[in-house]
């Protein structure tokens, strides 16, 4: 296979934006007309809701090395860690907010996007009131926990005329577009099975993910979307009906409160059928896709990187990048330009995500197929 151009990280960025709808009004996010020049300096603040581990192994260092945002505010509930991120980050304190005082950032100049990092259960609530403060927003996956959830964040999003994204970063990482593309364009003709799996062994029993009222379920509304994307993105179509199984569970104190592994199968319009695996207990992080004429995967497929892939002719040679500095640059690219964000990382996009994730738990506890 012959070996791409490696592109350069401002030639990725804009081939990226350049499919974005143009709003009429081209001015940026906070009213002012858009010149190329002055764009080209500018870096949106960005304020992050919830320090755990995601924000602060990630998306903080990721936003050190962006081009068009900027870390510029937090919000935290805990004092300590506050103070430690102020002094790491050189984060102004009237930057610096709680969950009490969180309204308050409707005032602050200095915030134009608010990422939402906190447990599934409380993301409907923190998008809402942060598009209420006049704000963009970006907000971890899964988007919520209900469907009747995400659609009253796109409302309150649309309400308040602010964008709203989530965090699907594997959208701006080249080995994963490949592979959209390989499947998409039927680069080795249709595809006819699919394997997407994503899968670990957790630790503390005791954390948010294993409390089913604040994560939803198990590893399904974890890593498991990453699979069930994984299908989606590589056939470009969505499922027609579903098939799941839970696993008998191995440790069933650890698991009293969600499921340790869940398998799944989709059909698509097609006529590809693809089947995913997700768990706690075990680890796999796997996308495979069998065509009429050969074959593509990526394995590491969605973890943070490098990811790697291969096909029946050979490996596939892409950049490799900051997942999150990429994603984060993408969306505030798009907002700095005045363009619509792509529908693929959207809240409708989310929404759907979420009422795949709800259609595998009723067919593995109805023992049904369902249709979608």
């Amino acid at each position: 296979m012959k070996t791409p151009t490696p592109l350069s990280r401002r030639t990725f960025l804009n081939t990226l934006g350049a499919s974005a709808i143009t709003l009429p009004a081209l001015t940026d996010v906070l009213g002012r007309p858009i010149t190329t020049a002055g764009n080209q300096d500018r870096k949106l603040g960005i304020a992050l809701v919830g320090l755990g581990s995601y924000s602060k192994n990630q998306l903080a260092p990721a936003l050190q090395q962006t081009k068009h945002c900027r870390l510029a505010g937090i919000v935290t509930g805990t004092p300590a860690k506050a103070e430690e991120w102020m002094q790491k980050y050189n984060i102004p304190k009237a930057n610096v907010y709680d969950y009490k005082t969180f309204d308050r950032i409707a005032d602050n100049k200095d915030i134009d996007v608010i990422y939402v990092v906190l447990p599934n259960s409380m993301h409907a609530e923190f998008v809402i009131r942060a598009a209420q403060a006049g704000k963009h927003v970006i907000c971890e996956k899964p988007m919520a926990i209900t469907e009747k959830d995400c659609q009253s964040m796109i409302d309150a999003c649309k309400k308040a005329n602010k964008q709203l994204a989530i965090g699907y970063r594997l959208h701006y990482e080249p080995f994963t577009k490949e592979v959209m593309r390989l499947g998409q364009e039927k680069v080795f003709g249709q595809v006819k099975f699919i394997e997407s799996s994503d899968a670990f062994r957790i630790g503390d029993p005791t954390q948010w993910r294993m409390k089913k009222s604040m994560a939803g379920g198990g590893p399904l509304m974890d890593v498991g979307i990453y699979a069930v994307q994984g299908a989606r993105y590589v056939t470009g179509e969505e499922p027609v009906s579903v098939t799941a199984q839970f696993s008998p569970k191995t440790e069933p104190q650890k698991f009293k409160d969600v499921e340790e592994t869940l398998f799944w199968q989709f059909r698509f319009p097609s006529g590809a059928v693809s089947n995913s695996t997700t768990s706690y207990t075990a680890g796999v992080e796997r996308l495979y896709a069998s065509c009429e004429k050969g074959w593509f995967e990526l394995s590491p497929a969605f973890g943070y990187g490098p990811l790697k892939g291969r096909t029946s002719k050979g490996p596939i040679e892409q950049p490799v990048v900051n997942h999150q500095a990429m994603h984060m640059d993408g969306v505030c690219k798009d907002l700095l330009d005045g363009k619509t964000l792509p529908g693929h990382i959207t809240g409708e996009e989310g929404k759907r995500d979420v009422r795949l994730l709800q259609a595998i738990y009723r067919a593995a506890e109805t023992g049904k197929t369902i249709s979608l």
